[in-house]
């Protein structure tokens, strides 16, 4: 980013990326509006989805109807998130303003002692954990069955760029079409994912759509409740709600100086 000096006030010729930030419910997507603006964002309905645009911080708006930040409740589960963050990307495509960045916020589950309740999680691996078969030697992932994916990982520099900024833990974030709600799940998840720290249901299918695109994705979730025995009184999820405002206040500055155009790397 190059900063230019204009009456005495330093500008940066580089514009904010425009970034889709995908979350499940719209209780989360309100969250997030929180951390960005307080007068009601502009809604624009799509076939599948409806997006609220947010101009970037200090953004005077002369940018164009893209830039900033598009809001997105996607809906419960990997399929209908995909579903509707592809319409979002696609109708980005066609007014001409593409997306830059696309991200996946919202509450999750976290393993303990790694992700207690309240805390922040960016992953550096977006995995889905439960898309393959059952044998009698345990699970198979879809990819050992020569087919698909089950794993997108974020830039580097930009899971570096969001931790540093929020605080987060990075680890694998795992997507689950059924929610964990034994020991015994928690447990066979960690034994095959030891790096996993969270558990959603949202962060693949965005990120399928995302790649579809060719559009990196992150995923940044508060943790709401320990994954494991279902114990709806242990939920936290205003904390939860209340620490994703918080997070995505201090990413959406950080992302001022992210350059969507840096080199991929590891």
């Amino acid at each position: 980013m190059v900063l230019q000096a204009h009456e005495g006030v330093l500008t940066s010729s580089v514009s904010f990326p425009r970034v889709l930030v995908a979350t499940a419910v719209p209780a989360e997507r309100d969250a997030v509006a929180r951390a960005l603006t307080s007068a009601p964002p502009d809604a624009t309905r799509l076939p599948a989805a409806t997006v609220h645009r947010v101009a970037a911080p200090g953004a005077s708006g002369a940018e164009g109807p893209g830039s900033g930040f598009g809001l997105l409740a996607a809906g419960v589960g990997p399929a209908r998130a995909a579903a509707s963050t592809a319409a979002a990307l696609t109708a980005a495509v066609l007014d001409g303003a593409p997306y830059d960045l696309v991200v996946c916020a919202g509450i999750a589950g976290g393993f303990l002692p790694e992700a207690p309740v309240g805390s922040l999680v960016v992953a550096d691996e977006v995995t889905v954990a439960d898309l393959g078969a059952e044998t009698a030697d345990g699970f198979v992932p879809v990819t050992e069955l020569g087919f698909g994916t089950v794993t997108h990982r974020p830039p580097g520099h930009l899971v570096r760029t969001a931790a540093a900024a929020t605080g987060a833990a990075t680890g694998t974030v795992l997507t689950v079409s059924t929610v964990t709600g034994t020991a015994a799940r928690a447990a066979a998840l960690r034994e095959r994912h030891p790096r996993a720290l969270a558990e959603a249901m949202e962060g693949f299918g965005v990120a399928e759509a995302a790649a579809a695109h060719g559009v990196p994705v992150l995923e940044l979730r508060a943790v709401s409740n320990a994954v494991g025995p279902r114990d709806r009184a242990a939920w936290r999820i205003g904390d939860a709600l209340t620490a994703l405002t918080e997070g995505f206040g201090k990413l959406a500055a950080a992302l001022e100086s992210w350059n969507a155009h840096e080199p991929a790397e590891s």
